[in-house]
């Protein structure tokens, strides 16, 4: 019987693919416990639907991606912390006040988990952070640090 997969399942296949399997094993294990569906022609016509659906979705978010990475690649965000003179901070830079910058100056949302420092941002100066933004497409920011 061939059915399609509503989950994950080990050692048979993955969420959404279409796959041979025993009527008995279909009918009182998989289909009861709503593992799959049958595969007839319109759940097979919905599957392919949606699979259309999830790569015109990908494919947009991987555009969008790329145009901010395009906007990122020549801007400089500044971040202004407290520091105790001599080009000394106290305490560190961190991602959030950085993408909260980010937000602030520019626009962009960016999630404080996809900036990347290398080390911690202790004094003033001008820093590259690396951004990720999703499907491999990373974006090196300009960072000055600024004294209040």
């Amino acid at each position: 019987m061939k059915v399609i997969l509503q989950q994950d399942i080990k050692g048979k296949g993955k969420r959404g693919q279409m796959i041979e399997v025993s009527d008995g094993y279909a009918r009182n294990y998989m289909l009861p416990r709503k593992l799959a569906v049958e595969a007839t022609a319109d759940n097979v016509n919905t599957m392919r639907m949606s699979d259309k659906a999830q790569q015109e979705k990908r494919q947009r978010e991987r555009e969008e991606a790329f145009a901010v990475a395009t906007r990122m690649k020549d801007m400089t965000v500044t971040v202004k912390a407290k520091g105790g003179g001599a080009g000394r901070l106290f305490g560190s830079i961190t991602t959030q006040e950085i993408a909260d910058a980010l937000q602030k100056e520019h626009g962009i949302t960016l999630d404080k988990r996809k900036i990347v420092l290398d080390e911690q941002i202790k004094t003033v100066g001008e820093y590259t952070v690396k951004c990720k933004l999703g499907y491999e497409i990373t974006a090196d920011l300009k960072l000055r640090i600024e004294e209040l």
